[in-house]
């Protein structure tokens, strides 16, 4: 397994339509693999991508894969080829070994967490209507759609401190309950994504590909390694094809006590 880190030069026109397109990007992906990728399975590990937009300059691309990737044309296209060209040392992107860290997780760590995710629910909206997939598309079913996987995928989101507390629990005008802000979570950059899966279907007019992905940014507590790696490793939700299901951890910064 290997986690690698790509940065997108978005004033390249190339780029651009790679960062418009998320089945473009998909693709691009995987022709980084020049054994070609293996159909993934269920229980094992597959290729996972993410972009962060940190900053409209700042744009990364994050891959876990189990083979080691060759971006070369992805520098070429959107990246600075010629800064790889000039220092060998520096092909355009950084791969390192996953494997080490996976194996130092331990019950009872805490880190830091993002993940891309395509939060989704499925509902009946008459009785003997098949149920429909449907994305949650407010912050705190989001949070909640998250939270209610936190059991089976390894982890518990830890909370807040009492007196940091802002927004009391309750329960939302349907009933469901309202975690408040509680946990030491934030949904932001979401984004209602629509494109065409090829050239045909635009050409075509054929219905595009609609996907809604939020991105969370928080802390957890450990609580089983191996389904956490599990997780790492397979990612978590649907869409992974577009970026979405690719969670990493971080150091928790010194000095920060968790609750």
């Amino acid at each position: 397994m290997y986690l690698t880190r790509f940065r997108v030069n978005t004033g390249r026109a190339g780029a651009r339509r790679l960062l418009s397109s998320p089945q473009a990007l998909h693709a691009a992906v995987l022709m980084s693999f020049p054994g070609g990728v293996p159909a993934p399975s269920g229980d094992g590990p597959r290729v996972l991508w993410r972009l962060d937009h940190n900053s409209p300059a700042e744009v990364l691309l994050y891959l876990v894969s189990p083979d080691r990737p060759d971006l070369t044309h992805l520098v070429e296209q959107a990246g600075w080829p010629a800064a790889a060209a000039h220092d060998p040392s520096d092909p355009g992107w950084l791969s390192r070994p996953y494997i080490p860290f996976l194996n130092r997780l331990s019950p009872g760590g805490v880190w830091g967490f993002r993940l891309t995710a395509n939060p989704v629910h499925h509902i009946r909206r008459k009785d003997g209507e098949q149920t429909k997939r449907t994305a949650h598309v407010t912050a705190v079913h989001q949070t909640r759609w998250l939270l209610d996987r936190q059991e089976a995928s390894g982890f518990e989101i830890l909370e807040k401190p009492a007196a940091e507390r802002l927004l009391p629990d309750g329960q939302t005008h349907r009933g469901h309950p309202h975690h408040g802000d509680r946990h030491q979570v934030t949904v932001r950059d979401l984004r209602a994504l629509a494109f065409s899966k090829s050239r045909e279907d635009r050409a075509a007019r054929r219905p595009q590909v609609k996907v809604v992905t939020a991105t969370y940014d928080g802390r957890l507590r450990i609580t089983d390694p191996d389904a956490l790696r599990r997780v790492l490793t397979q990612g978590i939700g649907k869409a992974k094809a577009y970026g979405c299901g690719l969670m990493t951890l971080a150091p928790v910064p010194p000095g920060t006590t968790p609750a």
